[in-house]
């Protein structure tokens, strides 16, 4: 798993590897500092998603009172 903290990678790339880590926490069978560390990356995954998603709010924002 890369360490990425930032908008670095796509947000494509960063939905679909929360979503593995997602998976692997709901399938289980992982020790408790494995579950720790997936958990810690999907907490940082959801930021740069979430980071991702007010960016794209921001520029239709701006894009619809433009054309106002």
């Amino acid at each position: 798993m890369s360490e990425t903290t930032s908008n670095d990678i796509p947000y494509e790339q960063a939905r679909e590897e929360l979503i593995e880590v997602v998976r692997r926490l709901e399938a289980g069978g992982t020790t408790l500092e494995e579950s720790l560390t997936l958990w810690e990356r999907g907490e940082k995954l959801a930021t740069i998603c979430q980071s991702w998603l007010d960016g794209a709010r921001e520029r239709l924002d701006q894009a619809v009172e433009q054309d106002e």
